[in-house]
């Protein structure tokens, strides 16, 4: 993340106070969080009013195959049985066919949101994107009001953000 997208506090900043809407800010919380041995790996989290919403990491991805019935191997029991198939499913499955993402896919749709239009960023084809779009403050409440007509089309985890903005707004 370093690389693209700056420090996670810096990033952090950015998202819950430089570009989060006024009627959200102190409700909306990311959290990051590394773990020794994880190579590199992160896990991102969304929180609203202090409840996790959401998270991003190759585990809840890897989760929601296995729950879903993808793998073949539906009890799978030990970490090479565990991610025996991941890879694969991955690439069977882009991110448009599942609710589940992972950290490399957050950050890259935050590249992404960084750095395009918003509008472009509330129509993107990329659910992520269009989470970081819903919730930033160069969004009005006529836009709000036009975007509102999609929320039955966005991921049932999507739709959290989309009521939560258009509640706060009033719309």
């Amino acid at each position: 993340m370093r690389k693209i997208l700056g420090s996670w506090s810096g990033m952090r900043k950015y998202l819950e106070q430089d570009m989060l809407a006024e009627s959200l800010l102190g409700r909306v919380r990311y959290g990051c969080t590394t773990y020794v041995g994880m190579d590199g790996c992160r896990i991102f989290e969304i929180c609203i009013d202090k409840k996790q919403i959401k998270r991003f990491s190759w585990e809840t991805v890897n989760s929601y195959f296995i729950d879903s019935g993808y793998t073949s191997n539906k009890n799978p029991s030990g970490i090479s049985e565990y991610w025996a198939e991941f890879w694969f499913l991955l690439d069977k499955y882009p991110m448009t066919d599942r609710t589940e993402y992972t950290d490399e896919e957050f950050c890259g749709a935050l590249e992404t949101y960084r750095n395009q239009e918003i509008k472009e960023s509330l129509y993107s084809e990329n659910p992520i994107v269009r989470m970081f779009a819903v919730l930033d403050r160069r969004v009005g409440k006529r836009t709000l009001t036009k975007v509102k007509e999609t929320i039955e089309e966005q991921p049932l985890w999507l739709k959290q953000f989309y009521q939560l903005r258009l509640a706060a707004e009033g719309i």
